[in-house]
């Protein structure tokens, strides 16, 4: 026990370092439990920005193209790819 500190301020140290740690306990406790609340409150609530979905999405179509248009897609994506690949164009 240090010589210039007096018994009353040791136990006063301790006290509050024993406040302390039960403030630390206690608040860490509540955080802990509002979370996971929070966390099941906002699972359970629905989006009210999203309207509800009552049919499902219609189906996709479909679009046959001719040979001629065939063709020139590829030509597209021929020459759309060929750009990537070279600087300066």
């Amino acid at each position: 026990m240090p010589e210039h500190v007096s018994t009353l301020q040791l136990i006063g140290m301790a006290a509050l370092t024993l406040a302390t740690v039960a403030w630390a306990a206690v608040v860490t406790r509540l955080l802990r439990r509002n979370r996971r609340e929070a966390l099941a409150w906002h699972a359970a609530r629905a989006l009210p920005a999203f309207p509800h979905q009552l049919q499902a999405a219609p189906s996709r179509e479909t679009v046959e193209l001719t040979p001629a248009e065939q063709d020139a897609f590829a030509g597209l994506v021929r020459r759309l790819g060929g750009r990537s690949g070279r600087a300066g164009r």
